[in-house]
């Protein structure tokens, strides 16, 4: 939703985004946006399977632990079998949505926390104490280190950071689309080691020892690089927020069904007293999780390997847990407050809560079945395959080589959700390619990251999408696809080449990606 930027001359980029959100909100709702998609997959479904759409490449094979050639054939959903499968599957496929049931159930916490005034108290005390012009930093940033906590950021942090920016007279949507820069955008950088650098190092492992059996990618493998990532995305995505989001939305002005969270006012000596334990209350949990983490054979870890991130009861668990670290010290701040007398208020805040994204559960259903129907018909796979054989043919140096790849992986991605996915078929492809000319499969590893995260944010297949945009609608009716992919699209382009950019300047400079991990790779 684009402000009023008054008399000042509107550069040609922002005529351009205006004309992207102006398209883009004239489509229907997103939950027929999402209807239409499915029908089209679909029909394209149907026509590939007649003319024999296929592509063949190697691919890891996660059960068997080997590199495998294989052909992929689109699968056609326009036929008697493809008809069985959507209905059949219909109910699996929407309670298998995973932002469906993360959704519902951090709302539970949260609609804990708005309706006693804890989440109202503190952030009047995130206001009090941060200075203005280190809120959209903080956004970004943080926003970044929620990944570590995988799904977390999107339904928790969000939805804050739109509180928080309103709260400091910041147009909300500014505050949702720094948040999702930093969270989906930035996905690959971070300060600490996640999931996802277990999970792709096992597949660049893999790949490697086809052509060095010896050679191991350590999830340490990308560290120094995406600390440094994590840098340059906090920066510029503060730039994108202040310099062409914040002045192209405009002022704020009140149009949705109401705000999560209504700052305003002081708080009353009973509030700070209650804010004040309830905090201490909030720690504690914290401190108990962590205590809980530490020992070697805590039920916090993974059972076979001890880890605290290769799919351990913490990171499987870390919604439930993120609910719990909301509902506890809401729960004790209402009570202290007077805002739950009795259990009714309680159950009445969770009632509020689930209705509160009740068109995000519609909108779900659709967009659960368009996500099962483009990954039954391998239409990604073979985009992913043929962006493979598109790269290969390619005559470039070793920078160019690389910047050549992210765009790949970038493009693929918009097609593509998933990571571990497209690069369980990229790294079999690219990191022999690749070390057969003197570049290390944790050079190659990185360069898939960046072009995976920064188009996450433009990209219509991610999972997330109906939920952002339920949120967006809280604070503007009005907004929709168009205002999303308009205020999202800086980001993606400064993120993909600033990132490009420094990738380029590590490889000229021979930095090490990681503990051990060099840029270039030598034979034998």
């Amino acid at each position: 939703m684009k402000g009023n930027t008054e008399t000042k001359k509107r550069s040609w980029f922002l005529k351009f985004l205006d004309a992207i959100e102006t398209a883009g909100n004239k489509l229907p709702t997103p939950l027929t946006i999402f209807f239409y998609l499915a029908v089209l997959v679909v029909i394209i479904s149907g026509i590939g399977a007649a003319m024999g759409w296929s592509a063949t490449g190697e691919m890891y094979n996660a059960s068997s632990g080997a590199v495998e050639e294989t052909t992929i054939k689109v699968v056609s959903l326009f036929s008697i079998s493809g008809l069985q499968y959507m209905l059949t599957s219909a109910v699996s496929n929407f309670t298998g949505y995973a932002p469906l049931g993360f959704t519902i159930v951090i709302m539970l916490g949260i609609g804990v926390a708005e309706s006693s005034g804890y989440l109202n108290g503190l952030i009047k005390k995130v206001v009090k104490i941060t200075p203005a012009m280190l809120v959209t930093p903080m956004v970004v940033f943080i926003g970044v280190m929620t990944n570590v906590a995988e799904n977390a950021g999107y339904v928790v942090f969000i939805p804050l950071a739109a509180m928080i920016f309103k709260a400091y007279n910041k147009h909300p949507l500014a505050g949702i689309a720094a948040g999702f820069a930093g969270v989906s955008g930035g996905f690959s950088a971070n300060l600490l080691i996640g999931s996802a650098d277990a999970t792709l190092s096992g597949f660049s492992t893999a790949a490697a020892q086809t052509i060095d059996p010896n050679y191991t990618v350590t999830p340490l493998s990308n560290w120094f690089f995406m600390i440094a990532s994590t840098i340059l995305i906090t920066i510029v995505g503060t730039l994108i927020t202040e310099l062409v989001v914040i002045p192209r939305l405009g002022p704020y002005k009140e149009n949705g069904d109401g705000t999560l969270v209504e700052p305003t006012g002081e708080m009353t000596r009973k509030e700070e007293k209650a804010l004040s334990i309830s905090n201490w209350v909030f720690v504690a949990i914290v401190v108990f999780f962590v205590v809980c983490c530490i020992p070697k054979n805590s039920f916090m870890r993974n059972a076979e390997t001890g880890s605290l991130i290769n799919n351990s009861t913490l990171m499987n668990a870390i919604i439930p847990l993120f609910t719990l670290l909301f509902f506890i010290p809401s729960f004790v701040y209402g009570k202290l407050c007077g805002t739950f007398k009795t259990d009714k208020d309680v159950v009445a805040s969770f009632n509020k809560a689930i209705a509160s994204v009740s068109g995000f559960v519609a909108m779900a259903f659709v967009a659960a079945q368009f996500t099962s129907y483009f990954g039954k018909t391998n239409i990604g796979r073979i985009l992913s395959f043929k962006g493979a054989e598109l790269l290969q043919s390619l005559n470039v140096n070793s920078v160019g080589l690389m910047m050549c790849f992210i765009l790949v992986a970038g493009f693929v991605n918009l097609f593509m959700a998933s990571a571990s996915a497209k690069y369980a078929i990229f790294a079999p492809v690219f990191v022999p390619m690749f070390m057969k000319l003197g570049l290390s499969p944790e050079l190659t590893q990185v360069a898939y990251r960046i072009g995976d995260s920064t188009t996450n944010i433009i990209a219509p297949v991610i999972a997330w999408i109906p939920y952002i945009l339920t949120i967006m609608k809280k604070y503007d009716k009005d907004t929709g696809w168009g205002t999303l992919v308009s205020s999202m699209l800086p980001y993606s382009l400064a993120f993909i080449i600033s990132w490009s950019v420094m990738l380029a300047l590590w490889m000229v400079l021979n930095l090490p990606l990681g503990p051990g991990a060099p840029v270039f790779y030598t034979m034998g």
